[in-house]
């Protein structure tokens, strides 16, 4: 029977460490060092995919005579991310209840604006409610939701998003089901607009680049990558931050700087981009891509020790 396991043999080496760079309300960046690319990989499937959230799963037309036929407007729905802490939900089997579905309701009707001038052509002077955004969204609360959510918790993640447009006498009625999952199961559910990693760069000069040839060679990188420094009156090429670098291969086609430099890369060093959808925040939504693959880690020991071991 297997009792433990050794985190190397998962290209888990002693050195891992994880090294947070950038984070604001939307984006993360950080380097995970010391890893295999397998291990790297396998958390980048998991926040595209394996990351519950909450989105539009039902959508119950009670009229719609916009131009938008009923089963594009529901995908369009679909596609609004919802502000929604899916931890706080179960997924959903039956009839929806208050701990599985969240609602909404979305009903605007075209009418002209009767104090619009005479020669004006501008459709936002002639109509109201031509435009129909995600403000638009009124939350329904279900069973006792309205006491354990503060007004304002539950919403689209942004009210500027164009549902569609009307004229007058069109109108959208309609009610929403919001259910939890992943994107697994439907891209909607995934919660990040991009996550995606990349190797370190490491750029090597083989020997001294000074004069002309030093803003030269600073021209075939990306800014901030080689800095041109001035000693003793010389100006002496170095490099500052390969991790700028994009790695175009601009100073290959150079024929006299091609053979001073040499580009590879750092073969355990990631340097992950995250951004989210703005359902939750891109710490949180890293923080719960390490449970998902924990509990991956867990079944697969489980299944190790279910086994007779030779």
């Amino acid at each position: 029977m297997r009792s433990r396991v050794v985190l190397g043999e998962f290209g888990v080496r002693n050195n891992f460490r994880v090294d947070v760079v950038h984070m604001d309300e939307n984006s993360l960046e950080f380097d995970m060092v010391g890893i295999d690319a397998a291990i790297a990989n396998a958390f980048r499937r998991i926040l595209l995919a394996e990351v519950p959230t909450m989105a539009v799963e039902k959508v119950l037309v009670y009229n719609n005579t916009s131009i938008v036929q009923d089963e594009i407007l529901a995908h369009r729905l679909g596609l609004i991310p919802i502000h929604a802490d899916p931890r706080l939900f179960e997924y959903r089997n039956q009839e929806g209840t208050e701990i599985d579905t969240l609602q909404f309701r979305l009903q605007v009707r075209c009418t002209r604006n009767p104090h619009a001038a005479k020669d004006s052509s501008d459709p936002n002077e002639l109509y109201v409610n031509h435009k129909v955004y995600t403000r638009h969204m009124t939350w329904v609360p279900l069973g006792n939701q309205a006491d354990l959510f503060p007004e304002g918790t539950i919403r689209p993640v942004h009210d500027d998003i164009l549902i569609a447009q009307l004229r007058p006498g069109q109108e959208i009625d309609l009610l929403m089901h919001c259910v939890k999952g992943i994107g697994k199961d439907h891209a909607k559910f995934s919660p990040v607009a991009t996550a995606s990693y990349r190797l370190l760069p490491d750029i090597t000069l083989l020997e001294p680049v000074e004069g002309d040839a030093a803003e030269e060679l600073s021209r075939c990188f990306s800014p901030g990558v080689i800095e041109v420094q001035e000693i003793q009156g010389k100006k002496v090429a170095r490099v500052a931050n390969p991790r700028l670098d994009t790695f175009s291969r601009e100073v290959f086609r150079n024929e006299k700087l091609k053979k001073v430099v040499r580009l590879a890369r750092v073969r355990n060093h990631y340097i992950f981009s995250v951004e989210s959808t703005g359902v939750l925040p891109p710490d949180v939504l890293v923080s719960e891509a390490i449970k998902v693959l924990m509990g991956k880690c867990r079944r697969f020991l489980d299944e190790l020790d279910a086994v007779q071991m030779d």
